[in-house]
């Protein structure tokens, strides 16, 4: 069968409003990733047993139940047990965010963990508060030091958001299927979706050096 891109023309400005909603479920799920991420990690390192085995039991329900299961229970249901109703999109952005921050708060124990002890209790010697503490000294220098883990994070929800598309919100995957339903054709624009994730991709990995290299420079002043 021959090849016709020309097929997609009509359908640019879905794929652009579609090219949108990925990136809002992406950032929103990132932004709210990163905030749960922050207490999470704090449990995982506490000297109170029931905060770190809630922090452990979270993380494990996380990384043991496939994403697309989650998604499913999220929007399906979540609504049956309890007098709730989610939009498709806040949903995804839950599901999406709680996941990334089981993930992300695994990253951030190993960078808190790394950093000296000594920078602590020259902390405590100075009269320093440990919420003060971890707020101003222990968490930059945390974030810091996983920033690559972080950018990779961002790159796989990306992706990940693909999943939206089976509780029917119309991200880049579904403009594909919907094209694909209507003029029976699937490489044309299964291959345009291929190819923006991977300039997507690409563009987010280039930021992240960027990102890298200004908080290495900064270090260094």
């Amino acid at each position: 069968m021959q090849l016709d891109f020309s097929i997609l023309i009509k359908y640019l400005p879905d794929f652009g409003a579609a090219l949108m909603v990925t990136l809002e479920v992406t950032v929103c799920s990132l932004l709210l990733g990163l905030l749960f991420s922050i207490p999470l990690s704090l449990f995982k390192i506490s000297s109170i047993k029931p905060l770190e085995w809630f922090a452990s039991f979270y993380t494990s329900i996380f990384r043991g139940v496939p994403l697309m299961v989650q998604v499913f229970m999220m929007y399906f249901g979540v609504p049956l047990v309890l007098p709730v109703k989610f939009t498709a999109f806040t949903a995804g952005v839950l599901v999406f965010s709680m996941n990334s921050a089981a993930y992300i708060s695994e990253s951030m124990r190993g960078g808190i963990k790394a950093i000296d002890k000594g920078q602590y209790e020259a902390a405590m010697a100075l009269g320093v508060r440990y919420g003060a503490m971890m707020k101003d000294i222990i968490l930059p220098q945390a974030i810091k030091s996983v920033m690559p883990s972080l950018v990779n994070e961002f790159i796989s929800l990306l992706k990940n958001t693909t999943l939206i598309a089976s509780i029917g919100l119309v991200d880049i995957l579904r403009v594909g299927q919907l094209i694909q339903s209507r003029t029976y054709r699937a490489f044309e624009p299964f291959f345009a979706i291929a190819v923006f994730y991977y300039i997507l991709v690409m563009a987010l990995s280039f930021l992240g050096k960027l990102l890298e290299r200004w908080v290495n420079k900064s270090d260094r002043r």
